[in-house]
């Protein structure tokens, strides 16, 4: 751990759910020292558990999806003790994340100017959902829905709209957060100081609405929900059943590769046919285009057709399960291993690599509620 480049960092989190841990384990997963400080009841996570799960097992898999290398400590922080205790951790941390709603960390002695009281180069990572002006409490279901990430999530248009399978608003904060950060950090060792880092669920769901939210900018249009589809690229999104069953799903970004898509499915025709000669008028004439193209998939051999694509540069895939995407030869650099206390894989937070420093081989596994070393 003294190789990673955040080896000697202290963090103390008093973040709970999913976006500030994630900010917490990437830290932990580049040398970072993160002491998880918890009320007496735990974090919420601790309690959540699928129908699948073991009622029995001391970790749920969700609270495992974030909280792995950390070392946990219950406070009371309704209590002047639990206070008086957090200011003396305070005191030498470098980072605090929180995850509050406005108006509580100050209750419980956890805000900024309390903290940086006892320490001016603390950086404090505090996440809301609506911003500080706002007392709403944050909520990823909520926020997709009010961001409009679950309209455009549709199957259709005139079909229901429905939220994204992971708490997506959630992650997103996070990257923000931890972006902001390492800002934090480059900037403090230029000049000593300590930061407020606000980030909102709200305005990290608005930032990453990116082309859509530029095209209803631009157009004055709203963006109409295409199910998988993209709305300014054809074939790109759309899944496909070809004759063996395997489902697939193309991304032909130019007219080059639509070019070769003709050649693999024997359809030279379509590749000079002025409706999708060009993406422009495969946009315009969509709906002819899939239809065709799902007729013509359903002919074929799935695995087989995935290879001459490949073979020939064009962008496909097959749809796979969430098992299966784990089970791929190229997952496994992204799994940690189990450890004596927690006999499960994790998932890796951390995606990219260095030359400069390692990967950690290993961190201790999620750990139990107050518990201080695995």
């Amino acid at each position: 751990m003294s190789e990673l480049p955040l080896h000697g960092l202290r963090v103390l989190e008093l973040a709970s759910v999913l976006a500030g841990p994630q900010v917490g384990q990437f830290l932990a997963e580049l040398g970072a020292e993160v002491l998880k400080i918890e009320p007496p009841s735990g974090d919420v996570t601790r309690t959540w558990r699928t129908a699948a799960e073991d009622p029995a097992a001391p970790v749920t898999a969700y609270f495992s999806s974030a909280n792995w290398g950390k070392t946990s400590r219950v406070l009371d922080l309704t209590t002047e003790a639990g206070q008086i205790e957090l200011h003396a951790l305070a005191a030498t941390t470098d980072i605090v994340l929180a995850s509050y709603k406005p108006g509580d960390a100050e209750k419980l002695g956890a805000d900024y100017p309390t903290l940086a009281a006892h320490n001016p180069r603390l950086l404090y990572g505090s996440i809301t959902g609506y911003g500080p002006a706002s007392a709403r409490a944050g909520y990823d279901a909520v926020l997709q829905a009010e961001t409009g990430f679950m309209h455009l999530n549709a199957a259709g248009p005139g079909q229901p709209s429905q939220k994204m399978p992971v708490a997506l608003l959630d992650i997103l904060t996070a990257h923000q957060l931890k972006e902001a950060l390492l800002l934090a950090l480059y900037q403090r060792e230029r000049t000593g100081r300590g930061a407020l880092l606000e980030v909102s669920l709200h305005d990290s769901a608005l930032a990453s609405l990116a082309n859509q939210a530029a095209s209803y900018l631009v157009t004055g249009q709203e963006p109409r929900p295409l199910g998988s589809g993209h709305p300014s690229i054809v074939p790109y999104g759309t899944v496909y059943q070809a004759a063996d069953g395997t489902s697939l799903l193309l991304a032909v970004g130019s007219d080059g590769q639509f070019r070769q898509l003709c050649a693999v499915l024997d359809r030279p025709a379509w590749a000079t046919d002025a409706r999708y000669a060009t993406n422009p008028a495969r946009v315009a004439h969509r709906q002819e285009l899939e239809d065709q193209l799902r007729v013509r998939l359903a002919e074929l051999d799935g695995p087989a057709l995935l290879h001459e694509l490949a073979q020939r540069a064009v962008p496909a895939g097959a749809v796979r399960s969430v098992g299966e995407a784990l089970a791929q030869p190229a997952a496994q650099p992204m799994l940690l291993p189990p450890t004596p206390t927690f006999p499960h894989s994790g998932l890796r937070t951390v995606a990219f690599r260095s030359t400069t420093w390692p990967v950690a081989a290993s961190l201790a596994g999620p750990p139990a509620l107050g518990k201080v070393k695995e």
